[in-house]
């Protein structure tokens, strides 16, 4: 066994439920984001010779991960800014959250997804979207003063 090989599975041990949950909110169901992450590992096991290294092993597996998906719901093809819209895949548990969430642009709650759901550092996440962790950043700052200012404003009107 390589050390990509053996990174991989490390990977798929430790961070297994939080592709799943993050993948669910795309997929809109956790069967098949479980599905679709084993996939998605299947597939960086194939082609990790092709890992260059210079980022985060857990965003590039994402991003596999991701376009199984995708492929799920045919949307494979597109660039991923356009087809990834995470929505809860259960809102009727939290009904305010859900609303709260859908105010948010999609790529402003896919790295809420990330970082809240599948556990991605700023890194990975920079590295799954193609930012800066400044970006990263800034833009989990603004999802959060949006997602309170709609939870207050939900609260208030109860």
């Amino acid at each position: 066994m390589d050390t990509s090989e053996r990174a991989i599975e490390h990977l798929y041990r430790e961070r297994y439920v939080g592709f799943r949950n993050a993948l669910a909110t795309v997929t809109g169901s956790y069967d098949t984001a479980r599905d679709a992450v084993q996939e998605g590992f299947a597939r960086a096991l194939a082609p990790r010779r092709q890992f260059r290294g210079d980022a985060p092993i857990g965003a590039w597996v994402w991003r596999i991960a991701l376009r199984a998906a995708l492929e799920t719901r045919g949307q494979a093809e597109l660039p991923l800014d356009e087809t990834v819209d995470p929505q809860l895949v259960e809102p009727e548990r939290n009904p305010a959250l859900a609303t709260a969430l859908a105010t948010l642009s999609p790529r402003r709650r896919l790295v809420v997804f990330l970082h809240y759901y599948a556990d991605f550092s700023y890194a990975d996440i920079a590295a799954a979207c193609d930012v800066s962790e400044g970006t990263v950043a800034a833009t989990l700052a603004q999802a959060r003063a949006a997602l309170a200012a709609a939870l207050q404003t939900e609260g208030a009107t109860r």
